[in-house]
């Protein structure tokens, strides 16, 4: 009488066995992670974190454009001077505090106005795409082109667009204000064309976000009678909360770096220049009209070491609820 033998089970692999493989994994995965983020990295070091490092290289000198002799080793000098010299001081304060001004004015305006624009076009209308399009436009002008059409536009003489509108519309009583050499809407002015120029860039961004809220949340609002203004409150701004700190964060870096607008209107438009003195206009003369590129160098590093400082606070405070 035969016997069947059964088959002996197969053992299972154990942890020590498993354990190699998934170190190949994960080190494979590092391998594949840093080649796809090679060429961002290659960028950030070559036109962030070199440029910063020769910049505090050369604020510990002193530095003058197309002088014969080579720069000399001053220490912390130039930032002793920017922070405790009480001309240099004044003016940086000052600088910075107009650069606080414009952006506590264009943040949360352009902000704003982009979210407002970016509900009012996500809609399926006939030529949306065309009205989408023309908002954006202004994104692709060149900031110099920008000053130049506002410079027509708030002119001082009576041939500048919005005097002459004014002038007209008040029968000859008044239409000749100067707009941009005014202290009192000097800023303001930079501030409506940098916004101008600049609200299409965050809208696209919030409309993509809000294209990314699923139907099914408007509907179940809908279900429950819920107002357009409460739809808006408790399912587009939850839905788009990560964007909007995204596109808040990407707007105060970017209002920080103010400099284009201004040098050209103060050179070319009458720009009152004390009104709307900024920190990289500040930098950008005194390397280059002043011949002082180690002062210049120190502030830059001072300015971004400020900027970084806001940042990090306002991303804490934006992420605050998440912690």
């Amino acid at each position: 009488m035969s016997t069947a033998v059964s088959p002996s089970p197969t053992p299972a692999p154990s942890a020590a066995a498993a354990r190699p493989t998934t170190q190949r994994r994960r080190s494979r995965d590092w391998v594949h992670a840093l080649l796809m983020t090679a060429p961002a990295l290659a960028g950030l070091i070559a036109f962030v974190a070199v440029p910063f490092g020769y910049a505090v290289v050369l604020s510990l000198h002193k530095a003058r454009l197309g002088s014969d002799r080579p720069p000399a080793f001053v220490g912390l000098e130039q930032y002793r001077r920017i922070l405790t010299d009480p001309d240099l001081s004044g003016r940086f304060l000052h600088a910075l505090l107009n650069n606080l001004t414009f952006a506590l004015a264009v943040v949360p305006l352009q902000t704003g106005l982009a979210l407002a624009l970016a509900v009012l076009l996500n809609r399926k209308l006939r030529a949306i795409g065309l009205f989408r399009a023309v908002f954006f436009l202004p994104v692709v002008f060149p900031m110099a082109l920008v000053a130049v059409i506002w410079r027509l536009i708030l002119a001082r003489s009576d041939q500048g667009i919005l005097n002459s509108l004014l002038h007209q519309l008040s029968f000859g009583h008044w239409g000749s204000f100067d707009w941009l050499g005014s202290p009192l809407t000097a800023m303001a002015s930079v501030v409506v064309l940098s916004v101008w120029q600049g609200v299409g860039f965050q809208m696209v961004i919030l409309l993509a976000g809000l294209q990314a809220i699923p139907d099914e949340r408007y509907e179940a609002a809908q279900l429950d009678r819920a107002s357009r203004w409460q739809q808006f409150r408790h399912v587009t701004l939850p839905g788009i909360r990560t964007t909007l700190i995204f596109v808040a964060l990407l707007t105060s870096v970017l209002s920080f770096r103010v400099f284009d607008q201004v040098y050209i209107l103060v050179r070319g438009g009458g720009l009152n220049e004390n009104a709307t003195r900024t920190v990289m206009y500040e930098a950008v003369t005194t390397a280059f009209d002043q011949n002082n590129i180690g002062r210049a160098s120190a502030i830059t590093v001072v300015f971004f070491l400020i900027v970084l400082v806001l940042t990090l606070v306002q991303r804490r405070v934006a992420r605050g609820d998440d912690a």
